[in-house]
C-alpha cells in the first residue's frame, strides 16, 4: 500500500505529463510555426493567476484501430474557468500538440461540460480552435460530438457572449461551432477556415488554391465575412479579445459595465460643423465623426475590413457601451447593399441580445442598384436589416448626417422602425430621392426643370418637412451631437418595451 507521500507525488506526475501535452518535440514545433499551446493561450487570456483548469484526466474511450494503446493526454482539449479583468469566464483551448487537437467523443464531452457551465453562470465562453477536425478512428462518435456542441452553441445564443478563436486549422464540420457564435477571431497568416480543403477542390472542381487564400484570416475578414477580426499574432488577438469583453455584459439579464469617464459629457465638438462638404457627391470619413463624439475618440470597429460601405462598432458615451451603426461615404456613398445589410442587421442584433443601446449615424442615398444586387437577393437582405430594427427594443437614437433617401432611409432606422429619438444635422437631406431624380420624375415635361427642380431642393432636401411631421425630434448643430446622445441615452435608461408574446419570429434569412 502506497503512502500519502507517495500517492501525492503519483499525482504530481501524471498531472506533470497532461500538462506536457504532446511532449516537448511538438510543443516545440509549435513555436516555430508562430504558435502558442493551449495551456500558455488560456494562461494570457486570464488574470495571472486565475484560470482553473478542470476534467484534466479525462480519457478516450475508443478501442478501434489501436487506439486502446494510445494515451491522448486531456483528450486534446483543455477547459476551465477564471477571470478575464476581473470578471468571471469560461474557456476551452483546443491543443494541437495532442493528436492534431483532433475531436473526438471525450473532446466534445469536455467542450458540452464548459459550455453548460458558462450558460449555468451567466458568463462569458471563449473557444480556442486549432484542431485537424474530427478523430477519424472514433467514428461516428466524433460527428455526434459535433452535434452536441452545435446545439449548446445555440441554447447560449444571446445568453451569454460567445466568443471564437481560430488559431490554427478549423476545417469540415468543425467551421460551424465558430459560425454559431457571436465573433471570430483569427491571426493572419497561422489559421484558416474552410469547410473542404485546397486539395479536394482540387480533385472535385480543378481549381488551385492555397490554404491562406482559401480560408485565411485575410479571405475571411474581407472577402467573405466569415471572421469579424483580423490579429497580427496570438497576443495581439487575445489582447483584442480582453478588449471586446469590457463593452459587453456577462449575459443577457445584465447590462455592459459603465467605465468612469473623463471626457466631459457637454463637450461641444466643433469640428464637425465643418466636416460635411458643402457637394453633396463629396465623400467624407464617417468615422471621424464617430471618434469625434465617442468618449476619448476610441472606437472598436466590428468586420472593418468587410462590406466598408457601412460602420459597426462598440464606442462609449459618458462611459456607457453603444453599438453603433453607420452609413460610410467613402466606400459606395454609403450605399446600402447585401453585404452591408447582413453586417448591420447581425451586429443591430447583438446589441438587442446583450442590453447595448444602438446609435445609428445615417447618410444613405438609397440600396445599391444593379443586376448582381437585385439576382443576388438585395430585396431579401435588405429586409433583415429592417427586421434587427424593428425587432430591437433597447434605446435607440438615430443621428441623419446628410443623405436620407427612400427604402434605405427607412432601412437606417428612422422613427417608425422604432427610433426613440431622431436627430438631424441642418445639412440633412430627407427624402424619397435625389432632387435631380425627382425633377427628372415631376417635372419631366416641365419647360421650367430647371427652375423648378431647384423649388425642389429648397423646399424639401433638407430636415424641416421631417420635422414639421414629427419624424425628426430635433435638428441640432453638428457641434452638440455628442451631448444630445449622452442626453437621449440617459432619458431612454429605464424604457420598456413589450412585444407580442410568441415563439420566436421568421427574419428573413
Amino acid at each position: 500500500m502506497a503512502t500519502v507521500q507517495e500517492k501525492i507525488e503519483d499525482f504530481r506526475q501524471k498531472l506533470a505529463k497532461i500538462e506536457m501535452g504532446g511532449g516537448q518535440k511538438k510543443i516545440d514545433k509549435q513555436h516555430e510555426k508562430g504558435k502558442m499551446t493551449a495551456r500558455e493561450r488560456l494562461n494570457l487570456l486570464f488574470d495571472e493567476g486565475s484560470f482553473t483548469e478542470i476534467s484534466q484526466f479525462i480519457h478516450h474511450r475508443c478501442t478501434n484501430f489501436g487506439m486502446d494503446q494510445k494515451e491522448i493526454p486531456g483528450d486534446g482539449v483543455v477547459i476551465g474557468y477564471g477571470n478575464i479583468n476581473g470578471r468571471l469566464a469560461f474557456a476551452y483551448a483546443e491543443d494541437f500538440t495532442v493528436e492534431g487537437g483532433s475531436l473526438g467523443e471525450m473532446h466534445a464531452h469536455k467542450i458540452c461540460q464548459v459550455q453548460e457551465m458558462a450558460l449555468k453562470m451567466g458568463a462569458p465562453i471563449i473557444g480556442i480552435n486549432d484542431s485537424g477536425g474530427a478523430r477519424i478512428q472514433e467514428g461516428v462518435d466524433a460527428l455526434s460530438g459535433f452535434g452536441r456542441i452545435f446545439m449548446n452553441n445555440t441554447k447560449a445564443s444571446g445568453v451569454i457572449p460567445q466568443i471564437s478563436v481560430i488559431m490554427g486549422p478549423c476545417a469540415g464540420g468543425a467551421v460551424y461551432s465558430p459560425a454559431l457564435t457571436d465573433f471570430i477571431y483569427m491571426v493572419k497568416n497561422t489559421s484558416n477556415m474552410f469547410i473542404t480543403g485546397p486539395k479536394v477542390i482540387k480533385s472535385v472542381t480543378m481549381e488551385e488554391t492555397t490554404s491562406e487564400e482559401l480560408g485565411g484570416a485575410v479571405t475571411h475578414n474581407t472577402v467573405s465575412g466569415v471572421a469579424h477580426f483580423a490579429c497580427e499574432n496570438e497576443m495581439d488577438c487575445i489582447n483584442q479579445i480582453k478588449y471586446l469583453l469590457d463593452f459587453l455584459p456577462s449575459n443577457n439579464c445584465e447590462e455592459a459595465p459603465v467605465y468612469d469617464c473623463h471626457d466631459d459629457p457637454t463637450r461641444m465638438v466643433d469640428e464637425l460643423n465643418t466636416i460635411i462638404p458643402d457637394s453633396d457627391n463629396k465623400a467624407y470619413d464617417m468615422v471621424d465623426v464617430i471618434k469625434a463624439c465617442a468618449d476619448d475618440g476610441e472606437v472598436y470597429q466590428v468586420l472593418e475590413q468587410y462590406a466598408k460601405n457601412i460602420v459597426t462598432c462598440f464606442a462609449r458615451f459618458d462611459g456607457q457601451s453603444v453599438g453603433i451603426i453607420a452609413n460610410q461615404p467613402k466606400y459606395l456613398a454609403g450605399c446600402l447593399d447585401i453585404n452591408a445589410s447582413d453586417k448591420a442587421a447581425r451586429f443591430v442584433r447583438f446589441c438587442d441580445a446583450f442590453n447595448i443601446p444602438v446609435i445609428t449615424f445615417v447618410d444613405v442615398p438609397g440600396f445599391l442598384p444593379g443586376v448582381t444586387q437585385e439576382h443576388g437577393g438585395i430585396i431579401r437582405h435588405g429586409a433583415k436589416l429592417l427586421y434587427a430594427y424593428c425587432e430591437a427594443t433597447v434605446p435607440k437614437v438615430t443621428i441623419i448626417t446628410r443623405k436620407a433617401y427612400g427604402g434605405a432611409y427607412i432601412g437606417m432606422c428612422c422613427r417608425q422602425l422604432g427610433a426613440d429619438m431622431v436627430f438631424a444635422w441642418p445639412t440633412a437631406e430627407i427624402a424619397v430621392m435625389g432632387a435631380s431624380g425627382a425633377a427628372d420624375i415631376i417635372f419631366k415635361r416641365d419647360p421650367d426643370k430647371e427652375e423648378k427642380k431647384r423649388e425642389y431642393e429648397e423646399q424639401f432636401m433638407n430636415p424641416y418637412k421631417a420635422a414639421e411631421h414629427g419624424y425628426v425630434d430635433c435638428v441640432i448643430e453638428p457641434k452638440e451631437t455628442r451631448k444630445r446622445i449622452i442626453d437621449a441615452l440617459a432619458m431612454l435608461y429605464s424604457k420598456r418595451e413589450d412585444r407580442p408574446q410568441k415563439k420566436h419570429g421568421n427574419i428573413p434569412l
